[in-house]
């Protein structure tokens, strides 16, 4: 439940700190004194869309607060703990509304977005208001509210529906548009076939370009890499005594012949024969690379042409051979998605046949549910609009088949209703007045508390259009509601003031040439004289108080 709201230069209010009980508390005061206002803060809190315009005129930022108890609320501290927010029995949500714009949420200190803000919200609080009639004249929301009667038994189907069909959904479009564009789709396997086909059949290797340009120059420089060679080897190994090797030799033998004299001596013998070795090393290896070296006249052509087509592939398919290897990984992705499902259309038409069939199965078990809620819906209708001096009207739920399945399923619905005996069901939203259409709300509204589990219930107003022992039973059921969850209440009727527990007085008054929003929790006094006013209007009388006072003592004594 609300357990305190604060709030800071949101729209007319300038300051205000409330705190609140269970129960059923109603909101008073004359139009235009801000108690929608509060509801909006409340609201905010839930995770409704801010706007700059809350912010008040002169203040930089509107700052809302709301302390929760949430001690019982799971579903609340599951929403918290998927957010990694420590779910305690207390909940503190601070809301910040910018003048340019910008919106900070908290929950327990955590900044979170406004998504992560609503999935907590929507588990503490249930605004309704005259808005959610409007959902009673639309038709195409009788489905979602039917759902919403019993969301435990229907949802896990309804989850494996909208899978299903979002899954046939896709691949449908993608068959539709293959029929539509068969010539586009055809030419574009043709193109991936022939590049697949170009890429593999070059048999390329990471680093070959390399190699190839390296034997390449090897090549085009033979006659000066032979001659190098040779000269080198000649140099190195020659004839009379006169090579590089059996000079250093000599000179190795000379050095060793005193290196027992000085250390000095015996160092550089050392240095000479590690020279001497290494000389005859390279010596091998030249000789080696010398017996290698062999024309063929025919190679480098060879090494060209592999060069050539390495360039063309280049030029079409990348910079480098690894970035010709990713493309045809990718286009052999492609090109098994457009192929794999069936290489023509007839066997991508047998898939989405076969998704559909997933879809048809999963949603005849929906409608089945639906069905079934249904007539549960109509009983629990019937039973609370008899509670609501409507114990004749008829309720029903109306299926009508889709031509075509969408993400909700294969039905139509339509809440159809027969206000006098005698007279044909027809459309809710055609023929229910506006007093008929708070009853059937707030029967709902009554219905849907029962399961939803949600700590605070805010009605903005609904009571508009009732008068007289309909305002009695409206009062009536408000309270009922308030057993199950804690009912914050805005309401001009006397007898729903009357039936609250507790009761709150708004009023706004001007400033220095500034409007402000003051509220104030009434004692038994100020009750009487509240609703005596809301009985007689700006004039109180002694017989308004006296009959404020009896209906006040009548209702609590209920």
């Amino acid at each position: 439940m609300l357990l305190e709201l604060s709030i800071k230069d949101f729209a007319i209010i300038e300051k205000l700190d409330v705190s609140f009980n269970q129960g059923m508390t109603v909101l008073t005061g004359e139009t235009g004194a801000g108690k929608s206002i509060i509801i909006d803060a409340v609201g905010l809190l839930a995770g409704g869309r801010g706007s700059a315009d809350f912010v008040r005129t002169g203040a930089d930022k509107a700052i809302l607060q709301g302390v929760f108890d949430i001690a019982e609320i799971d579903n609340t501290k599951n929403a918290l703990i998927k957010l990694g927010i420590d779910a305690t029995n207390d909940l503190v949500i601070t809301r910040e509304l910018h003048k340019g714009g910008r919106s900070v949420c908290r929950i327990n200190g955590t900044i979170v977005n406004l998504n992560s803000l609503k999935s907590v919200g929507e588990t503490l609080i249930d605004i309704h208001g005259q808005n959610e009639h409007q959902e009673l004249m639309d038709s195409e929301k009788h489905l979602a509210l039917l759902d919403h009667f019993d969301e435990k038994m229907v949802g896990k189907v309804r989850a494996k529906y909208e899978e299903a069909y979002a899954d046939y959904f896709k691949l449908n479009q993608q068959l539709n548009k293959s029929r539509k564009n068969e010539h586009e789709w055809n030419q574009r396997v043709d193109v991936l076939q022939f590049q697949v086909e170009e890429i593999k059949s070059a048999n390329l290797m990471a680093g070959e370009d390399e190699e190839l340009e390296k034997r390449r120059d090897q090549l085009n420089n033979f006659q000066s890499i032979s001659d190098a060679l040779s000269t080198s080897f000649q140099l190195l190994e020659g004839e009379d005594g006169a090579s590089a090797i059996d000079q250093i030799g000599s000179v190795m033998q000379e050095l060793q012949s005193i290196s027992d004299y000085d250390d000095e001596y015996q160092q550089v013998s050392d240095e000479v024969q590690s020279a001497y070795y290494a000389l005859e090393d390279v010596t091998n290896r030249v000789r080696s690379a010398l017996d290698a070296m062999e024309w063929n006249s025919n190679e480098l052509d060879e090494v060209e042409q592999r060069l050539e087509v390495v360039r063309q592939l280049k030029k079409k398919y990348g910079n480098s051979i690894e970035e010709i290897l990713n493309y045809l990984n990718k286009i052999e992705n492609e090109l098994n998605e457009m192929t794999g499902s069936g290489n023509n259309l007839d066997d991508l038409a047998q898939e989405v046949e076969a998704r559909y069939q997933k879809v048809k199965k999963l949603g005849t078990q929906l409608t089945e549910m639906r069905q079934r809620m249904a007539l549960a819906l109509e009983a629990a209708i019937r039973e609370q609009l008899s509670g609501l001096y409507m114990e004749k009207t008829q309720f029903k739920v109306q299926f009508t088949p889709k031509a075509e399945p969408d993400r909700t399923g294969f039905d139509g619905v339509e809440f159809l209703i027969q206000p006098n005996p005698g007279e044909d069901l027809k459309p809710l939203a055609k023929i229910a007045s506006g007093g008929e259409l708070s009853r059937i709300m707030l029967a709902l509204k009554t219905i849907f508390a029962r399961n939803e589990g949600v700590t605070s219930i805010i009605f903005d107003e609904v009571d508009t259009g009732v008068s007289g022992r309909v305002a009695q039973v409206i009062a009536d059921k408000i309270h009922e509601i308030s057993a199950h969850s804690q009912v914050l209440c805005i309401s001009h009727l006397p007898q729903v003031a009357a039936r609250a527990d507790h009761q709150l007085h708004v009023a706004k008054k001007v400033v220095d040439g500034r409007t402000m929003t003051n509220l104030t929790v009434l004692n038994d006094e100020g009750r009487v004289n509240e609703i005596a006013k809301m009985l007689a209007g700006v004039n109180i009388t002694e017989l308004s108080l006296e009959h404020a006072r009896e209906l006040l003592k009548t209702e609590q004594a209920h």
